[in-house]
């Protein structure tokens, strides 16, 4: 077994050779789903901004954060057919679900961003923020924190990797939606938020493309943001 080899076919398979599909929608389902998207993406950002602005231990951040998360899906399920999609297998068949691609893809974005962490942790302008956005499990419950990251996760991924990516002209999918998700977290006052964002919707958007549906994107912004959660302190610290 060839390790180079091996590597650039599950990349090749993962991230640039898509699946055959026919996910074609007639114009007035297609200037539907577009309006369906607008609304939402005003509505989501807004909610986002001020979700994130509830101060750390104050109890009304979780049910502000799953709204948000109800924005997100609403808006996907009422803008037209989501997919689950395909993946290439390793013999070369189109019967896969993404699942164990879309993990470690997940993986290695989280291992990146946590080696990025210990130079970030070294600069307080930097990490100021994000500690900030840290507080909300150190003075909350992790557990509902984890809770609040996975459902946010699968909305995110079902509005802009399902929902925006389809509405948008084919040669836009993966930049317009990646630009979209990243505009969305501008009113956090994060810088590295909307940094993540890029970073995580070029990543998923890659997939759908690949794939032709959100749940290889869910899988890997899942094993990234709940990583982060756990790993993100103790890189930070270091």
């Amino acid at each position: 077994m060839n390790p180079v080899r091996e590597l650039r076919a599950f990349l090749a398979a993962a991230l640039l050779t898509p699946v055959a599909r026919d996910h074609l929608e007639s114009p007035a389902r297609w200037r539907r789903r577009q309006v369906v998207v607008a609304v939402t993406l005003v509505l989501g950002a807004v909610a986002l901004g001020r979700a994130l602005a509830v101060q750390p231990g104050d109890p009304m951040f979780y049910p502000a954060t799953f709204a948000v998360a109800g924005i997100w899906a609403g808006g996907a399920l009422a803008s037209g057919r989501l997919h689950l999609g395909r993946a290439h297998t390793r013999d070369g068949t189109q019967g896969g679900r993404a699942v164990l691609q879309g993990f470690l893809l997940g993986a290695v974005l989280l291992a990146i961003f946590c080696l990025g962490a210990l130079v970030v942790g070294r600069i307080p302008v930097l990490r100021e923020p994000v500690d900030g956005l840290l507080d909300h499990a150190r003075y909350g419950s992790l557990g509902v924190v984890a809770l609040v990251t996975a459902v946010n996760g699968v909305a995110e991924e079902l509005f802009f990797r399902g929902a925006a990516y389809a509405a948008l002209p084919r040669r836009w999918n993966l930049a317009g939606s990646t630009l979209l998700y990243a505009l969305s977290t501008v009113l956090s006052g994060v810088p590295l938020l909307t940094f993540a964002a890029l970073a995580v919707g070029l990543l998923t958007g890659a997939q759908r493309r690949v794939t032709g549906g959100v749940l290889g994107p869910i899988v890997s912004h899942l094993t990234w943001s709940l990583g982060m959660l756990l790993l993100l302190p103790i890189a930070l610290s270091h």
